[in-house]
């Protein structure tokens, strides 16, 4: 059987949900009580995909401005991003200029571009909502974003959908699919 590990970076603004998506889908479960990730966590997922052994490897980049200087260094290697933002706060969706540079600047290497999924967040707080899917669509589009998908961590919703879809984007652009 074939095997692969994968590198995924997980990026946005501090408080977007980084944590507690990767937590959800690691573990099923949400807490309301997640704490600040300061510089990088790391969380790993094994399973079997159309036949191929996978592990991903989570890589959750702390959001705040003074640890960013570090995340270029961590994205480095990755075969995949994910920039979250958050639904209910237009300004963590126009830091997406600033959250792609940095990442871009550790991950992209000559030989493949690294895809690059949108993430909603917090899609459970529609009655708060501040960004439309259709700004969100509209900003993907100004960048090499291949997707965009909402979700809620605290109902579960499309979770395991994201990162299915990162993880066949990557299969599909590194030619093992």
């Amino acid at each position: 059987m074939e095997s692969a590990i994968f590198k995924i970076c997980v990026f946005g603004d501090g408080g977007v949900g980084k944590t507690t998506l990767v937590n959800r889908y690691l573990s099923g479960l949400f807490s309301e009580s997640t704490k600040m990730t300061i510089g990088v966590d790391l969380a790993t997922k094994h399973f079997i995909w159309e036949g191929i052994d996978i592990t991903l490897q989570l890589w959750d980049l702390g959001g705040e401005e003074r640890f960013r200087f570090f995340l270029p260094g961590y994205a480095k290697g990755s075969f995949g991003g994910i920039f979250i933002y958050d639904i209910t706060r237009w300004n963590s969706l126009m830091n997406l200029d600033e959250w792609l540079n940095v990442f871009k600047k550790g991950a992209e290497t000559e030989s493949y571009g690294v895809p690059i999924l949108m993430v909603g967040s917090k899609l459970d707080l529609e009655h708060k909502r501040s960004v439309s899917p259709e700004d969100a669509f509209n900003k993907s589009q100004n960048h090499e974003i291949y997707d965009v998908i909402e979700c809620s961590s605290k109902t579960g919703y499309n979770v395991d959908e994201i990162f299915a879809n990162i993880t066949e984007e990557i299969l599909y652009s590194t030619g093992l699919i």
